[in-house]
């Protein structure tokens, strides 16, 4: 037996050299594989296929797939061993990071700054001019995390019932070490250089010297900011999933080991309570919500879907489980937005037209096209607001992507979710869909989400000219924050205070209102 074994990937044209016997999964997620149940063998969202030499089937590879399947050469890339020279089929996962160019006031000061959007998936770092408020450099990521569990709670089972605690803790901190690192390195080529210079936007440093990195801010959800800052995950693993909500995190940066100019202070923003983290602080931030004078709602419709109502006066928040399905997981077809995906489906003479990201091949459905689908299917009969599929086993997209009847019942419960949660919180408020006045749609599904069709599911009952898709919330605010710090660590201790936190799983009504919320509408 060879020490090492060449893999050549496709459809990438690459040619990796591993050592025999080594698991795919520890080489392929860099590629950009995605590994949605953590390497578990619980999914096929790892799946790749064998073109040529060979993989053994392994045990998990007979319960997963079909013996047709098999023998086209499908295998799990979390159970894979390769012993010898193989040619492997896989999607090309392309990380789509909205990372916001929005411009907004503030008050000048001397040095740099960075802030941080540490996502379940994916990380998105600027570094900011204090002084003039340009964006100097952008890295973007895939959270290495990523390979121990694609959503908040097999991340969380990874913590707690594999001792992994400190191994993502080590993970997150070097990788965003790293990303600080990158930018200051763009920021600071010559090249980077001469271009601000020649644009009137950076006056020459002596002797090529970049100003000191000032703040950093670090913004995420509760289980990635629990993660970072060494904090007890296990409350967060079990029902009633409260813990205590630490106020502002600090560190200096030399003792994250980053090597910082400066050795500035990394915040990390306060959650809001529960499974509400800074990432929706951030939201609030950015959005102006605790300004409003009327009443408006934000909304992240992501895994853990999390909801703010409000105005200037008081805020409610909560987090609901809506399941991955916004983000393409655990459809059978899923996939995240990314070339092959299929992003948007619109009706066409009885039939559906579907569009492909990157103009290529259809390969799956992203969380967009997985609600125009459903949406289109309902006002064409196919679908009953049961969620029942007439008259056919399942509904083909675009060759060869389709969707299941578990599919639909997968976006029923995402969907179901997130309106049951906005029901409770308008009741609780003593309001209804009609008082609100502006509804935020942040990050990346809400900014791609056609609104016809979330209304026509039953995800949002508001008119489509209150719903306003507000971008990656998340980053700006962080970027707000670095602006802010020295005014008494910025706004967010208002918004604090007059915030109040509420646990959906403790309310009576709550399993009520979200199995009627299942239902699609009727027209």
């Amino acid at each position: 037996m060879n020490d090492f074994v060449h893999i050549e990937l496709q459809p990438r044209g690459e040619i990796i050299t591993i050592k025999s016997g080594t698991l795919l999964q520890d080489v392929l997620f860099g590629k950009g594989v995605e590994f949605p149940c953590g390497g578990r063998g619980r999914c096929k969202g790892c799946r790749v296929r064998v073109l040529g030499g060979s993989l053994s089937v392994t045990t998990e590879d007979q319960q997963k797939f079909t013996p047709s399947e098999l023998e086209a050469g499908w295998r799990l890339a979390c159970r894979a061993r390769p012993t010898g020279a193989v040619k492997l089929e896989l999607a090309q996962w392309e990380a789509t990071v909205l990372t916001d160019d929005s411009v907004f006031p503030f008050t000048p000061s001397a040095g740099w700054g960075i802030a941080l959007d540490l996502g379940t998936t994916t990380i998105v770092a600027q570094l900011l001019d204090l002084q003039t408020g340009r964006v100097l450099a952008v890295r973007t990521a895939l959270n290495e995390q990523a390979k121990h569990g694609a959503d908040i709670m097999s991340r969380v089972e990874f913590a707690v019932a594999e001792d992994g605690v400190e191994k993502l803790e080590h993970l997150v901190r070097r990788q965003l070490g790293t990303l600080c690192l990158d930018l200051l390195a763009k920021a600071s080529s010559p090249k980077h250089t001469l271009r601000a210079e020649q644009a009137g936007t950076r006056s020459p440093s002596p002797l090529g010297a970049s100003p000191l990195v000032k703040n950093v801010v670090i913004v995420g959800n509760t289980v990635m900011h629990h993660l970072f800052c060494s904090l007890d995950l296990e409350p967060l693993s079990h029902v009633p999933f409260e813990t205590p909500s630490p106020g502002l995190q600090v560190f200096p940066s030399s003792c994250l080991d980053w090597k910082l100019p400066g050795d500035p202070l990394v915040r990390f923003l306060p959650c809001l309570g529960g499974f509400v983290g800074s990432d929706i602080l951030a939201g609030i931030l950015a959005t102006r919500l605790h300004e409003s004078e009327s009443l408006v709602a934000l909304l992240d419709l992501g895994t853990n879907g999390e909801i703010v109502l409000g105005n200037r006066e008081r805020l409610l928040c909560a987090s609901t489980a809506a399941g991955p399905a916004f983000e393409g997981a655990r459809i059978s077809m899923g996939m995240r937005a990314a070339t092959g995906a299929i992003s948007e489906v619109r009706a066409m003479n009885g039939s559906l037209q579907c569009h492909v990201l990157g103009d290529s091949e259809p390969r799956g459905v992203c969380g967009s096209g997985l609600v125009d689908a459903v949406a289109t299917a309902l006002d064409l009969g196919w679908i009953v607001p049961n969620g029942r599929l007439l008259d056919r086993e399942e509904l083909i997209l675009a060759a060869p992507v389709s969707l299941n009847a578990r599919d639909i019942r997968e976006l029923q419960l995402a969907k179901g979710a997130i309106a049951a949660g906005l029901q409770i919180l308008l009741e609780q408020w003593g309001a209804t869909e009609n008082d609100l006045t502006q509804v935020y749609l942040a990050g990346a599904f809400g900014n791609y989400i056609n609104q016809a069709s979330a209304r026509r599911i039953g995800l949002l009952g508001v008119p489509p000219e209150k719903i306003r898709p507000a971008g990656n919330t998340a980053l700006l605010g962080a970027k707000m924050a670095l602006f802010s710090l020295s005014q008494h660590d910025g706004a967010y201790p208002g918004i604090l205070n007059k915030t109040r936190h509420l646990s959906l799983n403790e309310d009576p009504h709550f399993q009520e209102v979200f199995v009627a919320a299942m239902r699609f509408p009727d027209c």
